[in-house]
């Protein structure tokens, strides 16, 4: 991945890695504000957000699981599922070895690191994550910009002459806002934002105030239509001209919601926390599969399902691909052709409980590099699964357990 492509998704969501932090009841904390009054009929809430997968970002206050249980919908900055498509977030060579069996392991305990974060973080990062449980859920979801327009409005500023300098900047960001986030000081958060921004002319303003007015904007439309729980990266909502001045000045009662972290889950958040998988359902195949969100759909070349899901925080993905088939090749020949296993591995051919017929085994294709690849047919269809990731991920039974979750009906 290109150097700017990675601080594009660093400015996009103010990306931090969390020092060590006891959380308790934080009267100060300005992250989840309530949305009121001009004509609403129904609270929304508005939620500054730390886009990594560190996991104590993901030990919410209880009204944060209050708010997004009680909300119709999610609103984050753009459609990060669109991500799926092309962007790999593993960062680095996976080290996998294989014995004299041809099994898999690792020789290293140390996580693999991703553009979000690293393997030992939550699987997605934080706004992945309010994605996921908002397809999961069956509520609407809703995106303020394009990844398109994320793009153009900030590739001026990462010319190759001022990759180092970004770099610095960046780096030095990071360092800082940790505390001031954990605190949920986000007029801090956005004096800083501001200063480092300076280092060039005119970034702030682009990437900041006129990316919150067309924010803003969006809100005000959507508000209006839905009951929203809307994350949007800490550094926009602070300031005069930060998206909680400019949705007061357009009539709406903004009131800061006190964090508090009860012993007991509440019951928001055992709702909250029960929608785990996003079942896929292929009638005219007769196949049933389980993802752990909604997958993109991308219907390649020949126009037949090809379903892939990443969790972009630890950076692993699973994909099936539905295949119509004439019945002319065996599965054991239709597996020749689409696992390429490295010479030190077998493929392997299993009769399920259920006796389907499946071979599996690693495969090495490019540009994915080595990944777990289960064959399975019917009839008409021949289905795919892969599924890879990082170290300690190709080293799991995770790969696998996917595979058990697609099954023909």
């Amino acid at each position: 991945m290109k150097f700017y492509q990675i601080i594009v998704l660093s400015l996009m969501h103010s990306i931090v890695f969390l020092s060590s932090y006891a959380q308790k009841n934080q009267i100060d904390s300005q992250l989840l504000w309530e949305i009121s009054g001009n004509g609403l009929n129904k609270k929304s809430y508005l939620y500054g957000s730390f886009h990594s997968n560190d996991k104590r970002l993901f030990q919410f206050a209880d009204s944060v699981f209050f708010a997004l249980k009680s909300t119709d919908a999610v609103v984050l900055e753009t459609d990060v599922f669109s991500l799926f498509e092309n962007w790999d977030t593993r960062k680095g060579d996976i080290k996998v070895l294989f014995d004299n069996k041809g099994n898999p392991y690792t020789g290293t305990n140390i996580p693999t690191k991703t553009i979000y974060g690293n393997e030992d973080g939550m699987p997605q990062f934080l706004d992945a994550y309010f994605l996921e449980y908002c397809y999961n859920a069956n509520k609407s979801f809703f995106p303020l910009e394009t990844v398109y327009d994320q793009l153009q409005s900030i590739e001026n500023y990462f010319k190759p002459e001022f990759e180092s300098l970004a770099e610095g900047a960046i780096n030095f960001t990071q360092e800082k806002m940790m505390e001031h986030y954990l605190l949920g000081d986000i007029v801090l958060l956005d004096k800083m934002m501001k200063s480092n921004m300076n280092l060039f002319p005119g970034m702030y303003e682009d990437l900041i105030i006129e990316r919150n007015k067309k924010m803003a904007e969006g809100l005000d439309t959507l508000v209006h239509n839905n009951s929203l729980f809307c994350a949007i990266g800490a550094g926009h909502l602070a300031g005069e001209e930060g998206i909680i001045s400019l949705l007061r000045k357009k009539g709406y009662k903004l009131r800061k919601v006190q964090a508090v972290f009860s012993e007991d889950p509440i019951a928001e958040k055992q709702v909250v926390k029960s929608f785990k998988t996003y079942t896929y359902v292929n009638d005219s195949a007769g196949v049933i599969a389980k993802f752990p969100g909604k997958p993109l759909n991308l219907k390649i070349w020949d126009n037949h399902p090809y379903l892939i899901y990443r969790e972009l925080g630890q950076g692993n993905t699973y994909s099936v691909e539905i295949i119509p088939i004439d019945g002319s090749l065996s599965l054991q020949e239709q597996a020749a052709i689409y696992i390429a296993s490295p010479d030190e591995t077998a493929i392997t051919h299993l009769i399920l409980d259920d006796e389907t017929e499946v071979y599996e085994g690693i495969s090495d294709t490019y540009p994915d590099g080595l990944q777990w690849v289960r064959l399975m047919q019917n009839d008409s269809y021949l289905v795919i699964m892969k599924s890879f990731g990082g170290n300690k991920f190709m080293n799991s039974n995770r790969p696998k357990d996917f595979f058990t979750k697609v099954w023909f009906e």
